[in-house]
Order: C-alpha cells, then sequence, then structure tokens
C-alpha cells in the first residue's frame, strides 16, 4: 500500500485522447438498424464526454481505490452497536442467480412464483426466530423500521379510540428512537438509567399513564447489558395499555437463545444488515423488517405475501386486502436482493448454527472485557453480552477516546464506536462480532495496551495519530460545517 499515490488522479484527469479499452465491433443491430428504430430526438448528437482510458490503467485506478478501503474482508471493525460481522459470499453467490438477478417487480405473478416464496417463509422464519406472529419486508432500513412500527401503533390506537401521543424510551436508546418518535407526530419523554445501567422499573411507571403509546428499548441494551427485568417492563407497560418496541439492532447477542416476543415486546425491527449478514452502509439498499404480535398485523403494510392452495399445487401472490393497513411504506414491496441474501444466510446456518453465532459473539466480547478489565476502565464490569463499553484510564491509559481510536487506524484495525452511548463519559464501545478469531482478537489487544503505554510515554503521537494512513487527521468540525461537495481543481 505505501507504494501507491496518496493523491490518486480522477480518471477524467487521467484521460488521454485516443485510448480506450478492448470492446467487439458494434453489431449491425445495435448500430445501423437500432438507429434507425429510435426517433431522432432521443439520439445523442454529441459525444457524451467520458474519460478515455486503457483498460490497464481503468484496474490499476479502481484497485488503488479499493486498497484504500477498510472493508470487513480486509479488516478487523470492532465497531460497537454497529455488528460489522462477515457477509458470507454465498450469500452474494445465490443473489446473483439470473433467476433472481433478472427479476422486474412489475412481471406477472405466475412469473415470480420462486421469489415470493423466498419472501413469504422469510417472514415466517423471522417470525419464529424473534417470536412475533407476523413480519413486513418492506422497510428499507434499520429507522425506517421503526418508523413503520410507530405508525402501526399510531393506526392501533386510532382504531380504539385513543388519543396517546408519549413514547418514552431511556437515556441509552439509539439516536434513531427518538427522531423516529418525532418523525410520526409523538411526544418523547426519556428516563435515566439506574446506576446499572438497566431501565429504571420505577421511572418508568411514573410515566405510565393513559398517555403512554410505546415504550421502546433495545435488549441487550446499547452497554450490551441485557435487561434482567424486562419481563416486569413489558408488565409495567402493558398495564396502562401501552405497546412495548424491541429495537432489534442488538439481535445477534439473541438468535436461537431468547425471543423478544416472549420478552413481552409486542413489536420489533430486524437490522438484516447487522444480524443477517447482508451488506452494511454505503448508502445503498437495505432492509429493516418489522415483527408484530397476532393484535396488531391487520396495521402491516400491503402488500403482503399469501400462501394458497390451487390446483393441487402451493401458490404465492400479493393481498392487498388489508383494509386497516398503514398502506405501503416501500416502493416495489422491498428490496429483494438484500431480503434474499438474509434468507440464504438463516438457511445456510439452520437455527442451531444461528443460535452458535450469537453465543459466539457473547463469548467473543466477554474474552476481550476481562482482556481489557486492567487497562482501561470498564463502567458496568459485569457479563456482557456481544459488546460492551469502556473508557480510558486516568492511571492506566490517560489518552483520550478519540486518540485512541485515531491510532487504531495506523494497525489496520477500525476505530470502535466512540463516545456512545452519551451516557459513558468517554465512551469506547467494542463489539468483535463471532466472525473475529481468537488471534485477530489478542492482536487487538495488544494493539490496545501499545496504544496505553503510548499514551504515558508519547502522548504527542497519539494527538497527531493517524500517521500511516493516506490522509492524516481530518478537522472534523470543518468537515462537517464547511464539507466540499465538488470537485475543485489541486484540492484533490
Amino acid at each position: 500500500m505505501k507504494n501507491l499515490s496518496v493523491k490518486e488522479k480522477l480518471l477524467f484527469e487521467k484521460s488521454v485522447s485516443g485510448s480506450g479499452a478492448f470492446a467487439e465491433e458494434p453489431s449491425k443491430l445495435n448500430g445501423d438498424k437500432l438507429g434507425k428504430r429510435i426517433p431522432a430526438s432521443y439520439l445523442r448528437k454529441e459525444d457524451i464526454g467520458l474519460p478515455e482510458i486503457s483498460e490497464r490503467d481503468l484496474v490499476q485506478h479502481y484497485t488503488h481505490l479499493a486498497h484504500r478501503t477498510f472493508s470487513v474482508d480486509a479488516n478487523f471493525y470492532p465497531l460497537g452497536s454497529c455488528t460489522m460481522k462477515y457477509n458470507p459470499k454465498i450469500n452474494e453467490d445465490i443473489a446473483s442467480m439470473e433467476g433472481f438477478a433478472c427479476l422486474h417487480p412489475h412481471q406477472s405473478t405466475e412469473d415470480i412464483q420462486g421469489a415470493l416464496k423466498v419472501l413469504y417463509h422469510l417472514e415466517r422464519k423471522l417470525s419464529f426466530i424473534c417470536g412475533m406472529d407476523h413480519f413486513s419486508l418492506q422497510p428499507a432500513a434499520g429507522a425506517h423500521g421503526e418508523q413503520t412500527a410507530l405508525m402501526i401503533a399510531k393506526h392501533y390506537f386510532q382504531k380504539r379510540g385513543e388519543k396517546r401521543n408519549k413514547i418514552v424510551l431511556p437515556d441509552s436508546s439509539h439516536g434513531t428512537n427518538p427522531a423516529s418518535a418525532a418523525l410520526c407526530g409523538f411526544d418523547v419523554v426519556t428516563i435515566a438509567s439506574t446506576k446499572d445501567g438497566e431501565v429504571d422499573l420505577e421511572m418508568l411507571a411514573k410515566e405510565c399513564d393513559e398517555n403512554i403509546a410505546v415504550f421502546m428499548l433495545t435488549n441487550p441494551n446499547t452497554l450490551g447489558l441485557f435487561e434482567r427485568q424486562i419481563l416486569k417492563i413489558c408488565d409495567v407497560v402493558h398495564r396502562t395499555g401501552g405497546l412495548t418496541y424491541c429495537d432489534g439492532a442488538n439481535l445477534n447477542a439473541l438468535m436461537g437463545i431468547s425471543r423478544p416476543g416472549d420478552m413481552g415486546f409486542d413489536m420489533m425491527h430486524v437490522n438484516t444488515h447487522k444480524t443477517l449478514s447482508t451488506p452494511h452502509g454505503g448508502g445503498g439498499p437495505g432492509a429493516g423488517p418489522v415483527g408484530v404480535k397476532s393484535h396488531l398485523a391487520e396495521f402491516l403494510p400491503v402488500p403482503r405475501v399469501v400462501q394458497e392452495w390451487e390446483k393441487h399445487q402451493t401458490w404465492y401472490r400479493w393481498s392487498f386486502d388489508f383494509p386497516n393497513s398503514i398502506g405501503s411504506v416501500k416502493t416495489f414491496w422491498g428490496n429483494f436482493g438484500i431480503l434474499l441474501r438474509a434468507a440464504v444466510y438463516i438457511d445456510s446456518l439452520g437455527l442451531k448454527g444461528l443460535q452458535n453465532c450469537s453465543e459466539t459473539a457473547i463469548l467473543n466480547a466477554n474474552y476481550l472485557r476481562k482482556k481489557l478489565e486492567d487497562t482501561f476502565t470498564i463502567p458496568h464490569n459485569r457479563p456482557c453480552m456481544h459488546e460492551f463499553v469502556m473508557t480510558p484510564d486516568k492511571e492506566k491509559s490517560p489518552g483520550k477516546t478519540m486518540d485512541i481510536a485515531k491510532r487504531l487506524l495506523d494497525f489496520g484495525i477500525h476505530a470502535p464506536t466512540v463516545y456512545f452511548p452519551l451516557i459513558v463519559k468517554d465512551a469506547i464501545m467494542i463489539e468483535p462480532t463471532e466472525t473475529e478469531s481468537k488471534q485477530t482478537m489478542d492482536e487487538f489487544v495488544d494493539r490496545l495496551k501499545d496504544i496505553a503505554k503510548e499514551a504515558r510515554t508519547n502522548p504527542e503521537l497519539l494527538e497527531q495519530a493517524p500517521t500511516k494512513t493516506y490522509r492524516s487527521r481530518m478537522d472534523e468540525v470543518q468537515a462537517a460545517r464547511n464539507p466540499v461537495l465538488q470537485w475543485i481543481p489541486n484540492r484533490i
């Protein structure tokens, strides 16, 4: 990587007139005859203006960019709360099969029986894994799933003739929770956590009145701790007629072990990019399926896939016959390619395999917690689930959280989540997932201990880190307030 140019030029800057990659001679069908069949008004009269570049330079350009990119395939991503786990390539192989990849959402039902079967059975499998009765696969992301669930809650209370407009959540919740609630027109009330990092039952009980609509909770919570009073929590909310919602961001710690529906939750969403190994981030398509108990099923988005018995065979079709539905929340019924990858992941592992994933994720997190407890401060140092939170120790590792995170980049390790959850000052949130080996985790521990030593002996080095990446430390405040959103020559 050291021999790569720090200032990788744009393809337009590398363009040389007359250069080009190998291409077959255009056929007459794609040339003369095609031109005659398309109205002149739709034909381009000028060159499109693409760069002229050789195949070798083109491949080199994208290879250079790829080598600069941190990825789960090439690096360790201990990114707490985000569950950056390896995506098995079998998911991609099956999703790229012609019978799936070449489908169009406007094809007739007869043409897409295989795809509908995948969707139908994925809903049933998610329902079993999560302890819910029904699922919708339409939402395009976790936050979209939250919004969808709160829309369902609003319709539920409207049908009952109740005007409930309060959403209650703990101070350890994900930032999308209050945002989704506000977007749906609810008032948000936040309650403080106990010194043990769990829900304060007394404070929750005070907020559970005739105005509470939903209590939103992540379990395990964002400290990586299982809510030990979860049955009482759900009971307190239900006694006043409210609904309970599980933010499924941390489902990776529960598969095959415990089910949110059995804990008392009425609704939840699943982050397929976290738990079910579908592509993560990048602004592309995602999925945030929403599960509900039977008393909320009539409000799920339409259309829904239904199974029928017709002409001595099983038949699948879209159904809009749900008059109390909140309507559609995503065009074309959801992001099929992502959902297909999630289905492959579930089928390739089976229930026992999913349980093994969660158990290994928990084991890995506790292994790191014990290995690091003598070097860093761990505010809630008890058996955790799939992640834990630590902070720099004033005596053992006096470095600042941001400096430690930046220094890890010099060792080829992506920084953990920092300064979240907000209830822990200077938090460093670590989640190894089940896909990392003991060797990788031991290397991670050694590097963190090296950094802790540097914080005592050479603090200036940490303040300047990273020093071995393509760019040294950025002014993040300036970048956030004054982003450069267009290409300016000599600034690349």
